[in-house]
């Protein structure tokens, strides 16, 4: 379902109603979760939002986002966790098992077929058809997909592990996954060891220990399970698995995605076994984790590092405000130490937001949001404790300062791309309302023009002598209509029964940064507001609304002042526009070139250019 890219029709924060009937919904389909994991599923007080989309396919999905990640998605009135939830709860429902080559097929889109299936001495979980069911690994128990059973557990045996598992909607490395914070799967050990069709099944202390032990975890020196990354499948030994070719999903030719052929998994090098022991492999994985812990706290020092020699020695007060992306891009990256690589994904943080927002909260610098999704830093405490004792380090080289103070290593611009769309008022609802439509739902030109057009057909409301002309029924009446109209009009031709349908529409538009979320704002597109005004008996250059298309209001000072040869400053007022542009003169030409030239901003979204001065 979530193969292919979706489009998100609107993002809002979930009602208090709404939140309940969340809650009533999860607890109903697991019962087995106590209160205080439920509260920590759908917490009370946190910001949780409820996104809109369509599917590739046109199916309409309710996604709800805690903290940046889906938790859960609806469709067709039906609940779904996310890969997200399972990994925090792994046997919230029943799940079976695969190999781990068999991943790259789900995530295309293929369901799982019965031969993939690896079967437990314990046999399958009891499962009926149209369960919800978890697929997980054959080295981790973290679910990787979620979907629903195609037939019961009896019904499998039956049919001699050969046809339609589990019919797959989502998994880990899709569209909907990618929507969070794309962050990996934790290595759960499984509550089973003995892959094998012998049937020889260990007592269940044994089992535990020694998958404890083939994840590098000892009894008298415990570790928290590290994540998952890709590529980084335990191995799985040849005494595990008597026939691992035979398993993987080769069986059937019909199976969606998953036949025969040029694309058998079993012949693939993913399904290659490690002749090495058990032994081998538990010491490998401890290094592994070792490994990864030592290099999460240095990564934290290099970024701590970085961001205290940028802020001290690369960033000055009339710099700001300054965007956090052109921070980290311009000022930190350049600091860091010849023969390192900072990388804040390795770090603890993860991201640089989360990183800002504690910087903030040690007092050091203040981070605020310049328009919708954007942030950027507004202040400084420049005489932090920290700030002040902090020295250069002897690694970092005058080429890199160089280099951040010469504006020419910013990135190549794109401007954004913006889509316009219609959302339903109050008064039209009644129109809309047979469509299966909410208030405040975002609609399309083509989309509204459909619905109008069913709706007139199915009240057979044409008019039989002539079909350019369509009868008002009292609920046109009430949407359409003025009250001076309301005895006197009894039908209108098409196109003013558009035209009266779009002009009562709310408008709206969603801007698409490269490499960012749509952004969804109220209303028309504020274009780029180029005006003259005086100041002490001068004559000025006022620019607002650059923040709203992704310019870095920094970047273009320095670009106009190299331009115009003129004093230029970025100013903050009190009023609706937070942040201007200020230039000394009349610079409306030299703006407009670099607005429309350099950052190729479409002249339909620059307003005043007809104000510069004319040529003689």
């Amino acid at each position: 379902m979530f193969v292919k890219p979706f489009r998100v029709k609107s993002n809002t924060v979930i009602k208090g109603s709404d939140r309940r009937k969340l809650k009533a919904q999860v607890v109903s389909l697991f019962p087995s979760l106590s209160g205080h994991q439920l509260s920590q599923l759908v917490p009370n007080k946190e910001e949780l939002n409820v996104v809109k989309i369509n599917s590739h396919k046109g199916d309409a999905v309710t996604v709800f986002v805690l903290n940046r990640n889906p938790i859960f998605f609806e469709v067709e009135k039906r609940l779904y966790p996310t890969v997200y939830t399972l990994w925090s709860y792994p046997d919230l429902m029943a799940a079976v098992t695969t190999w781990p080559a068999v991943l790259e097929k789900l995530a295309g889109g293929a369901d799982l077929m019965l031969p993939g299936v690896v079967v437990p001495p314990s046999g399958l979980p009891d499962i009926l058809q149209g369960d919800l069911c978890a697929v997980n690994l054959v080295g981790s128990r973290a679910p990787i997909a979620v979907g629903l059973a195609c037939m019961t557990t009896a019904q499998m045996v039956a049919a001699r592990m050969k046809g339609k598992g589990i019919s797959v909607f989502h998994t880990y490395h899709d569209q909907l996954w990618a929507f969070g914070e794309r962050s990996s799967p934790p290595l759960i050990a499984h509550k089973f060891c003995d892959l094998g069709e012998s049937g020889d099944q260990l007592e269940v202390e044994e089992e535990e220990e020694r998958e404890l032990s083939l994840n590098g975890i000892n009894s008298g020196n415990e570790e928290a399970p590290r994540d998952l990354m890709e590529g980084d499948i335990p191995d799985v030994t040849e005494d595990d698995v008597p026939d691992v070719h035979k398993l993987c999903l080769n069986a059937e030719t019909e199976s969606e995605g998953l036949n025969s052929g040029t694309d058998r998994v079993g012949d693939c090098e993913t399904c290659a076994i490690d002749p090495d022991g058990a032994t081998d492999n538990a010491t490998v994985h401890q290094e592994n984790t070792e490994d990864t812990g030592a290099t999460q706290e240095q990564m934290d020092e290099l970024l701590l590092q970085c961001f205290l020699h940028a802020l001290k020695f690369k960033v000055k007060k009339e710099d700001l405000p300054l965007l956090t992306s052109t921070f980290l891009r311009n000022r930190m990256y350049p600091c860091c130490p010849e023969g390192r690589q900072l990388d804040i994904k390795k770090s603890s943080y993860k991201k640089l937001s989360k990183f800002l927002q504690s910087m903030q909260q040690r007092q050091m610098l203040k981070v605020d949001e310049l328009s919708k999704g954007v942030e950027g830093i507004v202040s400084v405490n420049w005489k932090h404790v920290d700030l002040k004792s902090f020295c250069v380090p002897e690694t970092c080289t005058t080429e890199d300062a160089a280099k951040v103070d010469d504006g020419d290593s910013e990135s190549v611009y794109q401007p954004p791309e913006f889509n316009f769309y219609y959302t339903i008022p109050s008064k039209l609802f009644p129109l809309f309302e047979h469509a299966g439509l909410k208030r405040g739902a975002t609609l399309t030109h083509e989309d509204i023009r459909s619905i109008v057009i069913n709706y007139v057909k199915s009240n057979e409301l044409m008019d039989d002598c002539n079909k350019n002309y369509v009868i008002i029924n009292p609920v046109l009446c009430d949407c359409l209509l003025e009250k001076s109209e309301y005895h006197t009009v009894t039908k209108l031709k098409w196109d003013d029964f558009f035209a009266r349908c779009f002009k009562r529409l709310d408008q709206c538009h969603e801007v698409v940064f490269p490499g960012q979320r749509p952004i969804i704002r109220k209303g028309s597109i504020e274009p780029i507001d180029i005006n003259i005004d005086r100041a002490s008996n001068k004559k000025v250059t006022v620019v607002k609304n650059l923040e709203l298309f992704g310019l870095d209001l920094q970047m273009v000072k320095i670009a106009l002042q190299r331009r115009a040869q003129a004093t230029v400053a970025v100013k903050q007022t009190h009023g609706k526009d937070k942040w201007i542009l200020w230039a000394q003169g009349n610079q409306i030409a030299h703006v407009g070139k670099l607005l429309l030239e350099e950052y190729r901003i479409p002249q339909k979204y620059i307003k005043g250019l007809e104000k510069a001065p004319k040529k003689k």
